[in-house]
């Protein structure tokens, strides 16, 4: 795995880089994510991450050999929960986290797209969860799967292990663009720059309110809204925002 922090335009690339094994999420392959997604996660320079895969195959999902039951069941045990605790990370990131995919997403590779705040995807992208038909039922990922795509059509996925293409992974909200081939890096990095327009902490609260209010009921997703709305007023860059909206001039942000 190769990571880089661009300055220019405050994005970090994590690149999934094992193309012989298919990006397999081996649980070293798992462990280097996450240290990848935590390096300097606080640095006011960092405002997106994109995490892509180098090859064909953005993931294969969990490495299929280190769960042979020689390994043990101590082994099998860290790998996913190692694995749940990066799904879990992202969303409670401060910054937002694009996937970036180009080739075939399966089992826990497709939980990992489903996992990631945004998701742009070639026309040439594919999307499954095949541990059914090999005797592992993609559990774990049915849990990231069952958040982001309507219940019947996560449950045809993992019961049949039937791939999904781009445009119906599009359609049912797993991801959210599908573009070219050719015009993925461009498109992912054209969102990335737009992100990054924005002030830090604004975007920061704002993406931990979503995902708070999303698993509370209405009446309570809003009182939690309108106290961090009133949260984020106070904020120097909420009211930088508004003096420069009022005074048609750009926001000169300080990130505080």
């Amino acid at each position: 795995m190769k990571a880089s922090l661009i300055k220019i335009i405050f994005h970090r690339n994590i690149v999934l880089n094992n193309p012989l094994k298919r990006n397999a999420l081996s649980l070293s392959m798992i462990s280097s994510l996450r240290e990848d997604i935590l390096r300097d996660i606080e640095s006011t320079d960092l405002r997106v991450i994109i995490i892509s895969g180098e090859g064909p195959v953005f993931s294969s999902g969990h490495d299929l050999k280190e769960l042979a039951f020689e390994k043990g069941e101590k082994h099998h045990r860290e790998v996913f929960e190692t694995c749940s605790e990066v799904m879990t990370l992202l969303p409670k990131l401060p910054v937002p986290v694009i996937a970036k995919v180009n080739g075939l997403a399966t089992a826990a590779g497709c939980q990992l797209v489903a996992s990631c705040d945004i998701a742009v995807a070639s026309e040439e992208s594919r999307f499954s969860t095949p541990g059914v038909n090999v005797g592992l039922f993609c559990s774990t990922p049915g849990v990231a799967l069952g958040r982001s795509l309507p219940r019947k059509v996560a449950m045809e996925m993992l019961l049949t292990g039937e791939p999904m293409t781009a445009r119906e992974a599009l359609l049912h909200g797993l991801i959210s663009r599908v573009v070219p081939e050719d015009k993925l890096e461009d498109e992912t990095l054209r969102i990335a720059r737009r992100i990054c327009e924005s002030s830090r902490p604004v975007v920061a609260l704002g993406k931990a309110t979503f995902y708070k209010q999303m698993e509370q009921d209405v009446s309570t997703a809003y009182r939690t809204a309108s106290r961090v709305m009133v949260e984020n007023l106070a904020l120097q860059d909420g009211q930088e925002g508004i003096k420069a909206f009022v005074s048609k001039r750009k926001p000169a942000w300080s990130h505080s």
